[in-house]
């Protein structure tokens, strides 16, 4: 579906093929920007579940609010998704967001539904040398943060943690998916940067986990490219 920043309705949507791919320290980062209560949904969250299942991708799913008029308020939707998403277009200049989307290492856009597009750009971004180095330590309910840099790295860059859900379940009472019982996986709760990075210099930071799953992704600031990202599973 599509919101100009606007609304017209997306196209036809496949279920993702099951794939297998050989773990890699380099881990993608897959954003999904969706709604429950957009019917061209379903089959990009099922997507992103598979997606789950592999060790080489931190696949994460932002719920957007922007059709919570259309019948149904996603439970999980927050305004920050929607400007994140907003703010992933301004950058490249499109004049609409829609859903269901994935953003691929802050880079490639597609819509969240077409799986052999995704593989094949999650694989073109696995192959790109790795610059940057992550380092995660859980000290009780704190998470030590260590970031080096292994290549050359244009700054400025920002870090940022990421909290999120592994797996809920919700029965849809109204609105376009009405009576159906759909399955999320890795929801986004909370999105927040942590500290700016200089590329040079090694980064180190202390931060409250919250007892949930958590990432930590390198990024150019304006919405650039994801440089890299680490994930632990706290729940």
């Amino acid at each position: 579906m599509r919101h100009p920043i606007s609304k017209a309705a997306a196209g036809a949507l496949f279920w993702l093929a099951g794939t297998a791919a050989a773990a890699d320290d380099n881990k993608v980062v897959v954003e999904l920007f969706t709604s429950q209560g957009c019917s061209s949904c379903p089959p990009a969250d099922a997507m992103l579940g598979e997606l789950a299942e592999r060790d080489d991708v931190i696949p994460l799913a932002l719920h957007v609010d922007y059709w919570d008029y259309i019948g149904w308020a996603d439970i999980f939707a927050d305004p920050a998704y929607t400007r994140r998403q907003k703010g992933y277009a301004h950058a490249t200049g499109q004049r609409m967001v829609y859903t269901p989307q994935m953003v691929i290492d802050g880079q490639d856009h597609v819509i969240g539904s077409r799986p052999m597009e995704v593989l094949d750009l999650i694989r073109a971004h696995q192959e790109q040398a790795q610059t940057v180095s992550i380092s995660l330590e859980v000290e009780g309910d704190m998470l030590d943060v260590s970031i080096t840099s292994t290549g050359a790295v244009s700054a400025p860059c920002i870090v940022q943690l990421v909290r999120y859900e592994p797996q809920e379940t919700v029965e849809i009472e109204t609105g376009e998916n009405a009576g159906r019982t759909l399955d999320y996986v890795n929801i986004v709760t909370s999105w927040e940067v942590i500290g700016e990075w200089d590329g040079v210099s090694d980064f180190e930071a202390k931060v409250a986990h919250g007892g949930t799953n958590v990432a930590i992704i390198v990024q150019h600031v304006g919405y650039g490219p994801i440089l890299a990202a680490a994930a632990r599973d706290l729940d």
